[in-house]
């Protein structure tokens, strides 16, 4: 019972461990929107770049192609939404949002709303991506989102000739959800997927100027801890304390009587 007293406690803490440790894993969106971008690049080497949790907003034309960058961790889930505002006579336009990685792959969404057609005359079209769980590590030949830096590209796809050229503005926003444990794989990057990060020798990569200067808040994680490990402790523990109750029910009052019956 002293053991089962111990391991009862031990669980205790580890719960109460485990429990803030949850809370503050998921980013702060930043409130500091005096300082968001007011303008998109053209192309992926002028891409602008956004933390997660700003309002980016960026002045245009009808047929351009509008580009931000952003940095996503591992475990996070990122959902890119923009806003595109029309001018106030048009025919149908439609607008699409698409995510690239690191190695410049497009990243399909799991949901939201990529594509979209404005009638005539609206005033303004939403879009919305939900990208896959960022992954730690992967196969070479698999097209799974990896940390690093990410691109947004939006623009319109089908366009009558009469409206290009037309002013629009857009806003776009990048948040994330950090999933954790149930995303962790064994093994993790070298480095993150950021541009010019290897356009140095080894040993001069830490002092590297590279071309993108964004990065999480708490910085890049090492793909090797995760909540999981924390849960498969308590999973341990319980399963010790099931085999320490089996027994303690199952070994009766002790040793059997050696004295006959009727002596």
């Amino acid at each position: 019972m002293r053991v089962a007293r111990a391991l009862s406690a031990a669980l205790l803490t580890l719960g109460l461990a485990a429990a803030p440790a949850a809370a503050d894993a998921s980013p702060s969106p930043s409130s500091d929107d005096t300082s968001a971008p007011t303008r998109a690049g053209t192309s992926f080497r002028t891409a602008t770049e956004i933390e997660q949790g700003q309002r980016a907003t960026a002045s245009g034309s009808t047929g351009d192609y509008l580009y931000w960058s952003f940095p996503a961790d591992t475990g996070q889930r990122p959902t890119v939404e923009a806003t595109v505002k029309l001018p106030e006579s048009h025919a149908p336009q439609t607008w699409q949002i698409d995510v690239y990685d690191g190695l410049r792959r497009r990243q399909a969404c799991q949901y939201g709303a990529q594509t979209r057609t404005a009638a005539a005359g609206a005033s303004s079209v939403e879009l919305a991506c939900v990208l896959r769980t960022v992954r730690a590590w992967s196969e070479p030949w698999a097209n799974d989102p990896l940390p690093g830096t990410y691109y947004v590209r939006l623009t319109a796809t089908g366009v009558a000739t009469a409206d290009l050229g037309l002013p629009v503005g857009s806003e776009v926003r990048v948040d994330s959800e950090d999933i954790g444990g149930p995303a962790a794989v064994d093994g993790s990057l070298a480095e993150p997927l950021v541009p010019g990060v290897a356009t140095k020798p080894e040993e001069e990569q830490e002092n590297a100027a590279v071309l993108a200067g964004l990065e999480p808040e708490d910085g890049w994680t090492s793909g090797w801890w995760s909540d999981r490990w924390v849960w498969t402790a308590i999973g341990g523990i319980l399963a010790a304390l099931a085999g320490i109750g089996g027994y303690a029910l199952t070994r009766g009052t002790g040793r059997p009587s050696r004295v006959p019956p009727g002596a």
